[in-house]
């Protein structure tokens, strides 16, 4: 699975997509077809990974200085933060500490899910830590309190998608572990919504209505994540002839790529540039 590759980058100020893994790239295939001619630069923190294995103080302090260390090096004109539970954690303090960088945030798209069930029964796949956030229940509060929501944190899922994406084996009755509280039948009705509230999550979407009990609508954010990137800096035109051309890049906080995972970022574009500076 590849994303669109344009032709020419600017080498003015890129747009970071940042990420705990390689759950992000759903976002990055997105992003390039709405900038086409921006440079990319996508980081991500392996080291971390994966980041519902943290306890909430020490990951958000990693976060805010891991985007620090992003931003000096890169100097973005926006950061999209790729993470339902990076972004519902550290979204606000990142724009407190960091005023001069517009963020695009990784919520639960609980909002549309609202709007599109029929059965009033929605479920809410995410890792642990967003499903306990009070940002997530805020949302539901705020947008889908008609609606019976079903929180369903999944502690495997993210990693069973890196796994599928490097190429390893990834069975059925694992993924239905890891969905199969997402449906519910309560009084002649069946949950008919699944909001995909992680960027890993899309990569196994064929496979998870191949399990699921029943067909539902499965919600990825990536699209409407790349929309609100639009709507915060400007898509830059196509580069002129002769101007300076850069490849889009990829970081990452370990500094070490496997052999899977490179050929994984080459399908995607991605020049690997080595480590996060330090």
């Amino acid at each position: 699975m590849t994303a669109a590759l344009p032709t020419g980058k600017h080498s003015e100020q890129p747009v970071v997509i940042f990420d705990s893994g390689i759950g992000g790239l759903t976002v990055l295939r997105e992003v390039r077809f709405k900038l086409p001619f921006d440079r990319l630069v996508y980081v991500f923190d392996d080291a971390g990974f994966p980041y519902g294995d943290w306890d909430e103080q020490p990951l958000l302090d990693r976060i805010v200085a891991l985007i620090g260390k992003v931003i000096e090096a890169h100097d973005p004109k926006a950061i999209i933060i790729a993470c339902n539970t990076a972004f519902t954690l550290a979204g606000e303090a990142l724009r407190k500490t960091y005023p001069n960088v517009p963020f695009v945030g990784t919520v639960p798209a609980i909002k549309p899910a609202a709007a599109r069930t029929k059965s009033g029964l929605i479920s809410v796949l995410a890792t642990p830590g967003t499903v306990q956030r009070a940002y997530t229940r805020d949302l539901i509060e705020a947008h889908a309190s008609g609606c019976s929501v079903t929180l369903v944190g999944s502690q495997k899922l993210a990693q069973l998608a890196e796994g599928h994406l490097r190429g390893q084996q990834v069975t059925d009755e694992a993924l239905l572990a890891e969905i199969e509280g997402c449906f519910v039948a309560s009084d002649g009705r069946r949950t008919d919504i699944v909001v995909l509230a992680c960027t890993h999550y899309p990569f196994l979407t064929n496979r998870l209505r191949e399990v699921a009990p029943w067909p539902v609508d499965w919600i990825d954010p990536a699209e409407a994540i790349a929309r609100q990137l639009g709507r915060v800096v400007s898509a830059s035109s196509a580069p002129e002839q002769g101007a300076e051309i850069n490849s889009d890049e990829v970081m990452c906080s370990s500094g070490n790529l496997s052999g899977e995972s490179l050929s994984l970022m080459r399908g995607f574009g991605l020049v690997f540039t080595g480590q996060l500076p330090t």
